[in-house]
């Protein structure tokens, strides 16, 4: 089994271009969802982020607000980089447990749906494609003022925290125009789909991997362990 990574920008179409690749039978794994799972009350993640933002950041349910957590972190790039450091690694560890029960189960690949792929760097290293949803950045932009209800001002903020589409489209081995029609983008993602299915990377990755395992008896005690952790 092999890895493809999914990104995009803010309101660029990433979740659109995801939907219709699970459509289409693909296995996602969503850094999005998992990001809301590890945060759950009394996770390990979610006592960190409450001693270190304050208890002000939580709903009357004891749940964390990620309206007021976005607001804070949108505003300061420190609090943004402590955010990261306590979340990503809780994130990375359980999508690992997804992606090995895939393996398990006999898919040629996953798609990994992640905002920041990137700007963190630290899954590129493991992706045999990468996959980009671009817009331009007016079209971005108004996307994303409709969306959340935000001003100008407040669009261009949360646009300029994350890498510039164009440098992201010139990292990506794949790329999804998102600008204009669904029925323009559906049919970039069936070409992409039809590409990911005909690849046959998965037989090296996968013979690689059972050497691996046959060789170190160890992997299959961490794989346990992870999973029932």
């Amino acid at each position: 089994m092999y890895l493809v990574g999914l990104t995009g920008g803010i309101a660029s179409g990433k979740s659109t271009v995801s939907s219709l690749l699970r459509e289409l039978g693909c296995p996602i794994i969503d850094a999005d969802v998992v990001a809301r799972q590890v945060v759950e009350p009394h996770s390990r993640a979610y006592v960190q982020i409450v001693r270190h933002f304050g208890p002000d950041i939580l709903q009357e349910s004891g749940e964390i607000d990620r309206k007021k957590l976005g607001q804070l972190i949108f505003a300061s790039d420190d609090k943004r980089r402590l955010l990261n450091a306590i979340t990503h690694p809780e994130i990375h560890r359980a999508m690992l447990k997804q992606i090995l029960l895939y393996f398990l189960k006999g898919y040629r690949y996953v798609v990994l749906d992640v905002p920041l792929l990137f700007e963190t760097r630290r899954l590129t290293r493991f992706l045999n494609h990468t996959v980009v949803v671009y817009c331009d950045p007016a079209t971005q932009l108004s996307r994303l003022m409709q969306r959340d209800g935000l001003t100008q001002e407040e669009a261009e903020q949360r646009v300029a925290t994350q890498m510039p589409m164009k440098e992201k489209r010139g990292l990506a081995s794949h790329v999804i125009e998102n600008s204009g029609s669904r029925e323009d983008t559906h049919r970039q993602v069936l070409r992409l789909h039809t590409t990911l299915e005909d690849s046959m990377e998965f037989l090296l990755v996968r013979a690689v991997a059972m050497a691996a395992a046959a060789g170190l008896g160890g992997l299959l005690l961490y794989t346990i362990k992870l999973l029932v952790s």
